[in-house]
């Protein structure tokens, strides 16, 4: 019996004919369905342009018959796969169909079960509750069901036994369904571990909405070490960490600290417009847009507002996005970020650097006593050590020196040299060093923007000051502003601004001037010192960057 095989033309089926008009595509296959074939091939005929029908050589027919032994291997292994793929279906079945008969009913003769959130489980050990969240954790085995419940505020572990452990329900369930379980929340006997050291002994519970399984599990969608990208993408579901959630919970605690500092400090908070029509730190990192027909912006800070606040309302803060539209994707820099801005009237530039470290030590102090924040902090970064009074002072231009005796170089590997605007990595590289907080003081009046006073003693540098911080660089910025309305005039026309945009902000010089200043600190900078994150965006809840609009 001949069988054709043509690697062009061919089919490698069961019902391919094996005839010069339908022959098989490979001769492996055409052994496999036809094991006692001639096999002829299809090539170039020798001492000829023509092609044709050939017998096959011995090699080549060798090296079919293992190809085909091969085939026939792996038929036969997924043959075997198929029948106990469709046994466990079918052990499956019947399990399921087992379970079926058990009926889980609440005991009313129980007491009534106590609503709490899982913050308070510590308070009410002892007691019959009711609790409510996502399954965080999950694990089976004979007789036993582990729980990890997670709602937000707490953690705490179920233990399902007997019927509760062995009901369809308990078999099907699924990561991040959401679930109400009732039972009594116990302290753990010696040598065992679970969050808060206490177990919640289960009597009855019901699913509120079951989780997807399969393609569709939790863990699919969220996978571990996955590209950063892609998890950024699903950022609505890795918000449920444990990492990405406790970093949220500091940053609340730590805003309600800043806050509480500013009321000992006595500012007033305000909340000025995030629409403007006014640049404050240049107009490259602008976003424009159309208002109702005229030009207007985003705002990069509220500085200027809260300088028209000074007269009305004395000293006073804010705590609202600002947008940057800088093209960078540096592991400091975010498109929107929340911008913690205060402005002092009638100071000198050491009220201002004083009051910034006692709002930075007090802030942090307040942080590390919450009850929730400081066990996280601890966790997060267990090596954090708080700052104290008095933070170290350095002039820019001693900066410069330290820079070059410590042979770090400028952005073009060059020493640096006066006028320099020392990056973002030496920057960092010298805090590190130093390792400690420090006030980078008097910056070049070229280098800072058009609103910083200049210094009475060298009007080359400018009364402003960057806060750094080891690990995380510049956390604050902030400067004396120009109060002579002449002077002020002068830096329009040097940075080509046009006077009537901004007659309002004008108008605090010729209304009554007086020296004041002010400071803007990046919660998100603030958060990735604090909770040791690589990056601002694991301190953003939905991080916007170049690139990152979504979700």
């Amino acid at each position: 019996m001949s069988v054709y095989v043509n690697e062009k033309t061919g089919a490698d089926v069961a019902e391919t004919a094996g005839t010069e008009q339908q022959p098989f595509q490979t001769a492996a296959f055409a052994l496999f369905v036809k094991p006692e074939a001639k096999l002829f091939t299809y090539k170039q005929l020798e001492e000829s342009e023509e092609f044709g029908y050939v017998e096959i050589s011995s090699s080549a027919l060798k090296k079919a018959k293992k190809g085909a032994e091969g085939i026939k291997k792996k038929q036969e292994k997924a043959a075997k796969m198929e029948e106990e793929q469709k046994k466990k279906q079918e052990e499956a079945s019947k399990k399921l169909a087992e379970l079926d008969l058990i009926t889980i009913e609440e005991d009313k003769s129980l007491p009534e079960a106590k609503k709490i959130k899982l913050r308070k489980v510590q308070e009410n050990i002892g007691t019959r509750v009711l609790v409510q969240g996502w399954v965080h954790r999950l694990r089976l085995q004979k007789g036993l069901a582990f729980v990890t419940l997670r709602d937000g505020t707490g953690f705490i572990q179920c233990i399902l036994t007997g019927d509760l452990a062995k009901c369809r329900a308990t078999n099907e369930l699924t990561l991040e369904s959401t679930v109400a379980i009732r039972g009594v929340i116990n302290k753990l006997p010696d040598g065992k571990s679970a969050p808060g050291g206490v177990e919640l002994k289960v009597d009855y519970y019901e699913v509120i909405g079951l989780a997807p399984s399969g393609d569709e599990a939790f863990t699919n969608k969220v996978q571990e070490n996955a590209d950063p990208s892609l998890l950024l993408d699903q950022r609505h579901l890795t918000l449920r960490g444990e990492t990405l959630s406790a970093v949220i919970k500091v940053r609340a605690v730590l805003l309600n600290a800043i806050r509480k500092a500013y009321a000992e400090e006595e500012l007033v908070e305000v909340t000025p417009p995030c629409m403007v029509q006014t640049q404050v730190e240049g107009g490259s990192t602008l976003f424009k847009m159309d208002y109702y027909g005229e030009e207007a912006y985003l705002t990069q800070s509220s500085q200027l507002y809260l300088e028209t606040c000074l007269p009305a309302l004395g000293d006073v803060f804010c705590v609202q996005e600002s947008f940057r539209a800088e093209k960078s994707h540096t592991r400091r820099h975010l498109s929107e970020y929340t911008h913690v801005e205060a402005e002092l009237g009638f100071i000198d530039f050491d009220d201002l650097l004083s009051h910034i470290e006692r709002i930075i030590t007090k802030t942090v102090k307040y942080v590390v006593e919450d009850p929730v924040a400081g066990p996280l902090l601890k966790q997060l970064n267990p090596n954090f050590v708080a700052p104290s009074l008095p933070f170290k002072r350095m002039e820019y231009i001693h900066a410069l020196d330290w820079l070059n005796e410590h042979g770090i170089t400028n952005e073009e590997g060059e020493k640096f040299k006066f006028g320099d605007d020392i990056a973002e990595a030496a920057e960092r590289k010298m805090t590190d060093i130093i390792g400690l907080p420090i006030l980078l003081i008097r910056f070049p009046v070229a280098i800072k923007s058009f609103y910083m006073k200049k210094c009475a003693d060298d009007e080359r540098v400018t009364e402003s000051v960057d806060v750094l911080m080891p690990n995380v660089g510049e956390i604050t910025g902030g400067s004396m502003r120009i109060d002579d309305l002449d002077e002020l005039l002068a830096a329009f026309k040097r940075e080509g601004l046009d006077e009537k945009a901004y007659y309002w902000f004008i108008d605090q010089r010729k209304y009554g001037t007086c020296a004041h200043g002010g400071y803007g600190l990046g919660t998100e900078r603030i958060l990735a010192w604090l909770c040791d994150r690589f990056t601002v965006r694991d301190c953003s809840l939905f991080p916007r960057f170049t690139g990152r609009c979504k979700p």
